[in-house]
């Protein structure tokens, strides 16, 4: 099997030759994009991967790229100089997979990057789909195993490497995807049942 494909789509020319060069001595295949456009232009139809996209471009954005690559789309993690709360929840409600801020840490990158494809590959499996967890995203999932541990958000987004705030998000539509109001709720429908004697 040939190296997986990270596509960086970064206006800045330094950004995607620095990531080019980060990803492909991490034995990952690099392809770059100056734009939101080229890049929608070169991936017609789909690729599998994941994609590093940078929020703010001249052109598209960011957001408006992920809107426009549709619902079957390889994980995406956004990347951004300017990162704050709001933009961060809104680029996970709109299905970002992860969001790094600019100047990041590359061993953090190369293990979102990593994380991101381990996350596709249980979409093939035969029970992927079942029943209501199948409706949520590969980090929903992430999100759900660790409530259903009983971790508390502050511990799950030391676990997962990523901000309260995006495990506050992803709680939330956890609860509401599996139809429940509360951690506790899910717990008790969805938990480990205990083994009997």
């Amino acid at each position: 099997m040939s190296a997986a494909v990270v596509h960086v789509v970064d206006d800045d020319a330094a950004v995607r030759e620095s990531l080019a060069f980060l990803l492909s001595s991490n034995g990952f295949a690099a392809r770059t994009y100056p734009s939101g456009e080229a890049f929608l232009a070169s991936v017609r139809g789909g690729r599998a991967g994941v994609v590093l996209l940078d929020l703010r471009m001249g052109g598209l954005s960011g957001l408006e790229v992920l809107a426009r690559m549709g619902p079957r789309r390889p994980p995406v993690i956004f990347l951004t100089g300017h990162g704050d709360v709001p933009v961060a929840v809104a680029a996970i409600k709109a299905g970002a997979f992860d969001f790094l801020e600019k100047p990041f840490d590359d061993a953090r990158l190369i293990e979102v990057v990593r994380r991101a494809l381990d996350s596709v590959a249980p979409a093939a499996g035969t029970d992927a789909g079942a029943g209501p967890a199948g409706a949520l995203s590969a980090r929903e999932r992430e999100v759900m195993s660790l409530l259903l541990e009983g971790k508390p958000n502050k511990v799950i987004a030391a676990e997962l490497g990523i901000a309260m705030r995006t495990v506050e998000v992803h709680r939330a539509r956890v609860l509401h995807k599996m139809g429940v109001r509360s951690a506790v709720e899910l717990g008790v429908r969805y938990g480990p049942r205990p083994s009997p004697g």
